[in-house]
């Protein structure tokens, strides 16, 4: 598959359907949350990897309070992401394989690093249209900042009430 381009607010966000890594398939237009965050990490068995799954794990509340669903996505196996889920005490945030054909949902939203055979690490927030409404890329060497995440739903959920 072609490398697309990358995201932008306001692009409407490619379906794809993934096994998570207790094998039941998340597909993006069937979830009917009012947001999803599409948190792309490189790869499990990494340091700035695992924290930043665990930042979701630990934020799940929060972000479930403020209508998202976070899910997390790299290019890992379903049998690798279950091992590394229970190694790092994820059991509520679904992991999803962007397995195979390798890494085509990083591709889709134009984030494949072709020179290293993984995704940027990113998140990409997709709303209840299925439109996406927020993308940053984050150094590969770090981990995203929670609270940029929550601040923007936040924000997002005050002008939805306003209305």
């Amino acid at each position: 598959m072609e490398q697309e381009r990358l995201v932008k607010p306001g692009d409407p966000a490619k379906n794809f359907s993934l096994k998570d890594q207790n094998d039941k398939t998340f597909g993006l237009y069937e979830e009917n949350a009012g947001f999803i965050l599409l948190s792309f990490h490189p790869l499990a068995w990494t340091e700035f990897c695992a924290a930043q799954m665990r930042s979701l794990e630990e934020h799940w509340d929060a972000l479930a309070s403020l209508g998202c669903i976070p899910v997390g996505i790299s290019v890992d196996s379903r049998p690798c992401k279950k091992a590394w889920a229970d190694s790092i005490s994820i059991t509520r945030t679904r992991l999803l394989c962007d397995f195979w054909p390798h890494g085509t949902i990083a591709q889709k939203f134009g984030i494949f690093r072709e020179e290293n055979g993984f995704s940027e690490r990113a998140n990409i927030i997709v709303d209840a249209s299925k439109t996406v409404v927020f993308v940053k890329i984050y150094p590969i060497h770090s981990v995203p900042d929670i609270q940029e995440i929550l601040g923007f739903l936040e924000e997002k959920n005050a002008s939805i009430h306003k209305i």
